[in-house]
């Protein structure tokens, strides 16, 4: 389901306000909850308006800005800049999904590190305010032990260099100048999604387990054992099947996103489509597209002696005498040339044999 076509099943026009948003839902849930609607359509209709409030929700983009760093390879560890701005850091992350997933929709659990400047030193590695050197009391002078009534002379300070001031590592990071932190955050991937598809998730905030920020999830889809997704919305898929079975119009199952599928077979024909069972199409609702199964029939290379019995009383039991068709006619037109043929050319070919 596009982001249009969410804010369409809802009845606002794109780019309404989150309170517009869900006082929508509210007014439709109230409406056509099966707990208070009993006609057959409310719980499909139920189903896209939630799904729509879905979509719009995690499809809601910060208008903060903020450096960040991509996790390209969806791993859990996340680097971005500690540069906060406004609305918070963006995190973006690819998630790759199934075709089951992104077919049906799924909850994705994100997990990551980010690592930002520490705001206790400004990413220094110190404080940002000295204190004074308490070995040269602040002079940056230092005089040795006296020997023997002997005034040492005065040296630089080792703990200051002779600035007179000290700086200690930041308690905060340790002296490293940066902050590593974990968040997690539970997504609702909506049904419908494409590849190369962007969704946003509130960051939830440090306080939940999250960061301050927008989480940015850029979809990926895996290809897939059996099916070959088409632009319109169709899945391909080619399989052998037993020729036997394919002479004799038996059926078989076939695998979709849902789970396998009864078909049967039709003699001579290679080219099925299963409707409704392909990928969901865009701004049409619950709808989908169809899968096409190109089957392979398939014969064993050697028979056995029972496979061997049989087809011999097969061919046996066929009718070599059809009334019509093309081997009637077939039939038909090898006799009237073999009696037109002349006698001693018959003869000589009866010799041959």
């Amino acid at each position: 389901m596009s982001i249009d076509h969410a804010y369409a099943e809802l009845g606002l026009p794109p780019g309404a306000s989150e309170s517009e948003v869900k006082a929508s839902w509210r007014r439709l849930v109230s409406r056509w909850h099966p707990d208070r609607n009993a006609s057959a359509q409310a719980a499909e209709l139920m189903h896209r308006i939630n799904g729509a409030y879905d979509r719009i929700r995690l499809s809601a983009v910060s208008n903060g800005q903020g450096a960040t760093a991509d996790d390209a390879d969806g791993s859990s560890e996340q680097r971005a800049s500690g540069r906060a701005a406004a609305g918070g850091r963006v995190v973006r992350r690819k998630v790759r999904l199934s075709l089951e997933e992104a077919t049906l929709g799924c909850t994705k659990v994100i997990r990551g590190r980010l690592t930002s400047l520490c705001a206790a030193c400004g990413g220094q590695g110190v404080p940002q305010a000295s204190t004074s050197c308490t070995r040269c009391d602040g002079t940056g002078k230092t005089r040795g032990s006296v020997w023997y009534g002997w005034l040492p002379a005065l040296s630089t300070c080792v703990d200051c260099d002779g600035t007179g001031a000290v700086r200690l590592a930041c308690r905060a990071c340790e002296g490293q100048g940066k902050q590593s932190t974990t968040y997690q955050r539970t997504v609702r991937v909506p049904a419908g999604v494409r590849q190369g598809d962007v969704l946003s998730a509130d960051g939830a905030g440090h306080h939940r387990g999250g960061f301050d920020g927008t989480l940015e999830l850029h979809i990926a889809l895996a290809a897939h054992q059996f099916f070959l997704p088409g632009d319109d919305g169709s899945l391909r898929c080619e399989m052998p099947v037993d020729g036997f079975a394919w002479i004799a119009e038996g059926w078989i199952d076939v695998p979709t996103l849902t789970g396998l599928h009864q078909m049967r077979l039709r003699r001579g024909r290679h080219v099925y489509r299963l409707r409704g069972q392909g990928l969901p199409l865009p701004q049409r609702g619950t709808a989908r597209g169809d899968c096409v199964v190109t089957v392979v029939p398939t014969f064993p290379e050697s028979l056995s002696a029972q496979q061997q019995s049989l087809l011999a009383q097969l061919v046996a039991s066929a009718d070599t005498q059809a009334t019509d068709g093309p081997l009637h006619a077939w039939q038909a037109t090898l006799r009237a040339w073999e009696h037109s043929r002349p006698k001693a050319a018959r003869a000589k070919s009866d010799g041959w044999s």
